[in-house]
C-alpha cells in the first residue's frame, strides 16, 4: 500500500482522496485549520463536496509537513492561480517528495501553464508532471468509472506514477506529452462556456454538435504549435475533457455559458458557482497566446470578447456564424 498526499481539499482534490483512501494510505491537506477539523470531525466536506461521506481511512490534516511525511507521490489539487504559492510552501518544507499537479488552465498575467509555473519555482529539479482528463468531481467520489492521462516530461516517472493512482474504477494512462495534455485540459474549458451559450441561446444539437468539433480543431491547432501532439489532443485530455465539459449539467465552465446567455452578468454568475471556473480566467491568455503564435481561434476569441463584455452572446453566435466558407482543417 503506497503513501500518498494530496494537497488542496476543493472538490476535486477531496474526490480524488475519498476514491484513493479505501486503496492507498493517503493524507488529505487543507491550508485552513478550521476546514481541515471540520472534515475530520464531520467525514464530510460541506463546502464543496457535501454528497459525499469521506472514507475512515482518510486522514485531513492542516500540517503541510505532516501531510508529505512518507508520501511517495503528492497531488497538487489547487487552482492554477494558486500553484505558484503551493510550490514556494512546499519548498520552505523541505519537500522532495515527486508530485503531480491536477489544475488545468493558464495563469492570470504570465499566460503560463502549470508546467511553466513549477519550472520557475524553487521545485524545478523535483519530479513532477500533470494528471489530467474527463473527469467530475462527485463522480469520481461516488466510484463511478473514470478514465485519465498523468503527463511527465520523464516518462518513467509518468508510468510510475500512473501505477500509484491506477486501480478499482479510476484508470490512468501515461503520457510523455505533458505540453499536449496541459492545453487540452485549458483551453476545453473556454470552449465549454462557448458551448454553454449555445445551449442557453437555444441553437439546437445541431449547432452544438459543430461548435464541439470546430472548438476540438482549435485545441489542435494550438497544441500543435506548442509542441503538442495531435494523437494526445484527440485522447482523453484533449478530446474527451471537451466532450464532458461541454455537455455535462456538472460543468461549472458550461454553466458560466448558460447563465450568460440567459442575460446574466459574469460577476452575478461567479459570484453563485462557489467554484472556480478556470476558462473564465484562462480565455483571455489563450487569445494573447494564440495570437502571438498565429493561430487561428474564432471560437475561443469570441469567448474571450462575451466575457470581457464587448460582444453581447447572440451578437458572438451570429459573427461566428457569418465567417466566410472555407475547407475544414
Amino acid at each position: 500500500m503506497a503513501a500518498l498526499a494530496v494537497l488542496g481539499a476543493g472538490a476535486w482534490g477531496t474526490a480524488l482522496a475519498a476514491a484513493l483512501a479505501p486503496r492507498q494510505r493517503v493524507t488529505l491537506w487543507a491550508r485552513d485549520a478550521a476546514q481541515a477539523q471540520a472534515m475530520a470531525q464531520a467525514r464530510r466536506n460541506a463546502r464543496y463536496l457535501p454528497e459525499i461521506e469521506l472514507p475512515h481511512s482518510l486522514a485531513i490534516t492542516a500540517r503541510l509537513e505532516e501531510a508529505l511525511s512518507g508520501a511517495e507521490l503528492a497531488l497538487a489539487a489547487v487552482p492554477v492561480a494558486g500553484l505558484r504559492e503551493l510550490c514556494t510552501r512546499l519548498a520552505a518544507a523541505g519537500c522532495t517528495v515527486p508530485f503531480v499537479w491536477l489544475c488545468k488552465g493558464f495563469e492570470e498575467g504570465s499566460g503560463l501553464l502549470p508546467h511553466q509555473i513549477v519550472a520557475q519555482s524553487p521545485l524545478r529539479e523535483v519530479r513532477c508532471g500533470v494528471l489530467s482528463g474527463p473527469s467530475f468531481a462527485l463522480e469520481v467520489a461516488q466510484g463511478l468509472p473514470c478514465a485519465l492521462t498523468l503527463a511527465a516530461a520523464d516518462r518513467d516517472f509518468a508510468r510510475s506514477a500512473a501505477a500509484l493512482v491506477h486501480g478499482a474504477r479510476l484508470r490512468v494512462y501515461h503520457s510523455a506529452d505533458l505540453v499536449g495534455v496541459e492545453i487540452g485540459g485549458a483551453v476545453k474549458n473556454v470552449l465549454a462556456i462557448a458551448v454553454g451559450i449555445c445551449d442557453g441561446l437555444g441553437l439546437g444539437q445541431n449547432a452544438r454538435a459543430a461548435l464541439i468539433t470546430r472548438g476540438l480543431a482549435e485545441i489542435v491547432r494550438l497544441g500543435v504549435a506548442l509542441g503538442g501532439a495531435p494523437e494526445t489532443l484527440m485522447g482523453l485530455a484533449g478530446a474527451g475533457d471537451l466532450i464532458l465539459t461541454a455537455t455535462g449539467d456538472l460543468s461549472r465552465n458550461r454553466r458560466v455559458g448558460l447563465e450568460l446567455a440567459r442575460g446574466r452578468k459574469l460577476a452575478e454568475v461567479l459570484a453563485g458557482l462557489g467554484h472556480v471556473a478556470e476558462g473564465v480566467r484562462s480565455a483571455g491568455e489563450v487569445a494573447k497566446l494564440a495570437a502571438r503564435r498565429g493561430v487561428e481561434m474564432p471560437v475561443s476569441d469570441a469567448v474571450n470578447a462575451v466575457l470581457g463584455g464587448r460582444v453581447a452572446p447572440a451578437q458572438a453566435a451570429e459573427q461566428l456564424l457569418a465567417r466566410d466558407p472555407r475547407a475544414e482543417t
